[in-house]
């Protein structure tokens, strides 16, 4: 721990650190250094960068005992969306942290270029959102996002770095237990964060929507506050509407942002995959008054909700795990040509007792419109009437009745149609791209020829990447 530091000797390149060799400092900051180094033993056959932090006396505790908090996460983290851990040196001696290099540069220097296209801002959110949704299922709240702790693969997806201030659900917080002032960087801070709440991963989901407003107008929402009393007028006042700065804003892009920004958790996005499903379906999108919204709250109101935060204490006990468990994404693939009334009607009753037991779930309807390998398809019918319109009006019909009896509001149901010519992968990628917990689906009879040749359903439960529920009749 802090209390056994002994302060390590000055490093220079070439020097060797248990079985690593200095290359090349390539980065100084406040807080650490990093250098480019190789292992002697021939362990990794990948990039390689060492993590030293400063300590020199005098520096901010808190960046001593952020560093112990990122050596006591990294080794539990596994994906694509974080660099892979290697090794660690602990204070005793020589404090560092050995983890994969992640070729490129930050998101930061693009902030540079704002405004940037809104298209560009959904895209890289969507990719952010995916990462937070992996890290959330591991229990982590990272807690301090922001551009320059964003970077991406050449694969593209989005990588997250620097878990000095982050929170595991399973492992002592030692931020938490050591100091007593809000933790973070003040323009990406939630509101729950300024109220000393450590636990709560929609706190990740306000610090985007932040990102994606400052990335899209230029500006930020709230500032760039220096002290407590400036990091709490966030309980209490607006953002200027988006569209209010820059009118060519779509109107589907400011309904996430806003709702990215709510004071209130519970009226956010309730899990990083639904943030990113929306960002990828713009389409999709329910409007609601946010998205029409031009000026910030009167000066009555903003009094109002002063009053309310002057010494409020953050309601929210959600957790990472907590919060993604209860927030699914269930699709239901509903065949609309290849299936029976009867099973259709079983279909609907088997996605309703799911939905029953999940009220934050959220629910996509799919079906799959066959399409021809090579050659040109038929889009219309001999009426003239577009078939894809026609399957997507078939889905809408087929779920009324769900949204009827669950009194389903439009946020959370969506319906697509996918043009492919293989049903089964056509599904498998779609559950797989927006991070669905769920497949229900319909599946025919079995045949002789049907077991010969392999069907959809069995298809889709050898290989998605979810749960897979097939009902038959």
């Amino acid at each position: 721990m802090a209390d056994d530091i002994t302060l390590p000797q000055k490093l220079e390149e070439g020097q060797i650190i248990d079985r690593f060799r200095l290359e090349k400092r390539v980065h100084q900051g406040g807080m650490a250094a990093l250098w480019s180094v190789t292992d002697l033993d021939n362990q990794q056959d990948i990039p390689l960068l060492m993590k030293v932090p400063r300590i020199k006396g005098g520096e901010d505790p808190a960046t001593i005992v952020g560093f112990e908090v990122e050596q006591m996460l990294m080794p539990r983290l596994t994906g694509p969306h974080v660099p892979h851990f290697v090794a660690k040196g602990d204070f005793t001696r020589q404090p560092y942290i050995v983890m994969e290099r992640i070729q490129g540069e930050t998101l930061r220097p693009r902030l540079d270029d704002a405004p940037v296209p809104v298209d560009e801002v959904a895209d890289f959110g969507a990719r952010v959102a995916q990462a937070l949704h992996a890290l959330h299922c591991q229990h982590v709240v990272h807690l301090d996002i922001k551009p320059s702790n964003i970077m991406f693969r050449e694969t593209g997806e989005a990588v997250l770095v620097d878990f000095g201030l982050s929170r595991h659900d399973q492992l002592p917080d030692l931020l938490e237990e050591e100091f007593e002032l809000p933790m973070g960087t003040g323009p990406y801070m939630s509101p729950e964060q300024v109220q000393f709440n450590r636990t709560d991963p929609r706190s990740d989901l306000f610090a985007l929507g932040v990102m994606m407003y400052h990335f899209t107008t230029g500006e930020r929402p709230f500032g760039q506050p220096n002290s407590v009393s400036g990091l709490r007028k966030r309980l209490y006042t607006e953002p200027v509407p988006p569209r209010a700065i820059k009118a060519d804003i779509p109107a589907w892009f400011q309904e996430i942002v806003l709702r990215c920004l709510e004071v209130n958790p519970d009226k956010r996005y309730q899990s990083a995959a639904q943030l990113a499903f929306d960002l990828l379906h713009p389409e999709q999108v329910t409007l609601t008054a946010r998205a029409e919204k031009m000026d910030t709250a009167g000066r009555l109101k903003t009094l109002s909700r002063w009053f309310k935060a002057v010494g409020a204490e953050s309601r929210t006990q959600a957790n990472a795990a907590e919060v993604v468990e209860r927030s699914p994404i269930i699709m239901a693939a509903v065949g609309i040509h290849s299936s029976t009334p009867a099973l259709q009607k079983k279909l609907l009753g088997t996605v309703k007792r799911i939905l029953q037991i999940e009220p934050g779930a959220r629910l996509a309807c799919v079906t799959v419109m066959k399409t021809n390998r090579v050659g040109m398809d038929k889009l219309t019918d001999d009426q003239g009437n577009s078939l894809h319109v026609q399957q997507l009006v078939a889905i809408k019909h087929w779920a009324r009745p769900l949204q009827q009896a669950l009194d389903m509001d439009d946020q959370r149901l969506t319906f697509h149609v996918l043009e492919s010519p293989d049903t089964a992968a056509a599904i498998i990628e779609f559950a797989r791209k927006t991070h669905v917990d769920h497949i229900v689906m319909g599946a025919r009879g079995n045949s002789a020829l049907r077991r010969y040749l392999g069907s959809v359903s069995a298809q889709v439960v050898a290989e998605a990447e979810c749960s897979v529920t097939v009902v038959r009749v």
